[in-house]
């Protein structure tokens, strides 16, 4: 029986601080260019880089009319925490909504102050992004892993 709440305890922490990492990470990122960048730094030529961008609206720069994009970006983030919770004691989930999490509680602290995400990452003619998109689109990939590999051994 403790084995299991242990198991648990872990598993929770392991949420806990898959999320923590990723909001830290994202956070002082988005700090780092607020106060270093300010032009566009080549790393691959055109190709790759940094440039220092904002955006008001959600992903991809998509901006909904009045209160709805609030209550949308909400809505979604109380579904992947209820999500999250009642996931199944996987590792690869508790990761993975640890990623999205992190990755959407930064981009909504970063929007706290003036409205506005902080976008720095410039690959190709894809739209600029950041850590914390980044975090959420590797979470959901682990999702779709995850939910490839149940699927492989359910057959």
């Amino acid at each position: 029986m403790v084995f299991f709440l242990l198991c648990a305890i872990l598993v929770s922490m392991l949420l806990f601080l898959v999320t923590l990492g990723a909001f830290s990470l994202s956070i002082a990122a988005k700090v780092l260019v607020d106060h270093f960048l300010s032009g566009r730094l080549a790393i691959l030529g055109a190709l790759v880089g940094f440039e220092r961008s904002v955006n008001a609206g959600v992903a991809f720069g998509i901006t909904f009319p009045g209160y709805w994009q609030q209550i949308l970006v909400i809505t979604a983030l109380l579904i992947i925490v209820i999500l999250a919770v009642r996931a199944k004691d996987a590792t690869l989930q508790r990761v993975a909504f640890g990623l999205i999490l992190g990755g959407a509680f930064a981009n909504i602290a970063d929007r706290l102050r003036d409205g506005l995400v902080t976008d720095f990452i410039q690959v190709g003619s894809f739209p600029i992004f950041n850590v914390a998109d980044s975090c959420i689109t590797i979470g959901v990939v682990l999702l779709l892993i995850d939910t490839l590999l149940l699927e492989r051994q359910r057959r």
